[in-house]
């Protein structure tokens, strides 16, 4: 697990050398379990430039994978006409295990637009972009406090990383419904995200888009976009199954 661990949107392709301080293991149990993976298709070996990756047989387990498949199921059309009609991508985010995690993704029509870290099944740190700071806003305090106990991440100069200014910013997305994130998650790009919340006014999800700054209109601080941004977290909430 730690070896299939390692690769990930930024680091496709891995030497031995890198696996084995990436996994903790030794080279001998390196090499060895990489050459049972590579048995089942789930990593290729490149002679070329001596690199590992994963393989096709990753992607044969994907059809099995149950987590999220009813929400991603509501959620897959309404992402869909967000994408239409914001000209923007539209995404939705879970909590999972301390990381804010991409259920799903819809690429704008009109917008060739895409960065390494936001495909679906990838984990981020709740301290950037709209979608997992809105996460973060709606969590318990005790697991709020655990999360930005934890090492976060910085892909920009503009991302927070101090517990104190996150907690206030929480308070604040909390009491307004909703975050707009500008160059914390990539330089010239911004997000609009807002909480996806049950029959009971709990948690299940967040919703955004992202798109280049110069694409979203802010008028008396609220970003033109935000009314149909939320009325497409209505809509799915409104859709969950109760329970």
């Amino acid at each position: 697990m730690a070896l299939l661990r390692a690769f990930g949107p930024t680091s496709t392709r891995l030497s031995l050398a890198e696996l084995t301080r990436l996994s903790g293991l030794d080279k001998g149990t390196t090499r060895r379990i990489l050459q049972t993976l590579a048995s089942g298709d789930f990593i290729e070996f490149d002679d070329t430039t001596k690199t590992y990756s994963l393989g096709p047989g990753i992607l044969l387990l994907l059809p099995g994978v149950r987590y999220g498949s009813d929400l991603r199921d509501v959620a897959a059309p309404a992402l869909t006409r967000l994408a239409e009609e914001s000209g923007a991508t539209s995404y939705l985010w879970t909590y999972f295990d301390g990381f804010a995690m991409c259920l799903d993704r819809v690429k704008s029509p009109e917008l060739h637009i895409d960065t390494l870290r936001s495909g679906i099944g990838t984990r981020v740190t709740l301290n950037h972009s709209a979608g997992p700071r809105v996460l973060l806003a709606y969590l318990s305090a005790e697991e709020r406090g655990k999360v930005l106990g934890a090492p976060l991440e910085q892909p920009t100069s503009r991302s927070v990383v101090d517990p104190a200014m996150l907690e206030a910013s929480a308070a604040k997305i909390r009491k307004q419904g909703w975050e707009f994130a500008t160059d914390d998650y990539a330089l010239g790009m911004s997000a609009l995200g807002v909480p996806v919340l049950n029959a009971r006014g709990e948690l299940v999800a967040s919703v955004s888009i992202a798109s280049l700054t110069p694409q979203f209109s802010v008028a008396d601080g609220r970003p033109e976009l935000l009314s149909l941004v939320q009325k497409t977290a209505l809509d799915i909430g409104a859709r969950l199954r109760p329970g």
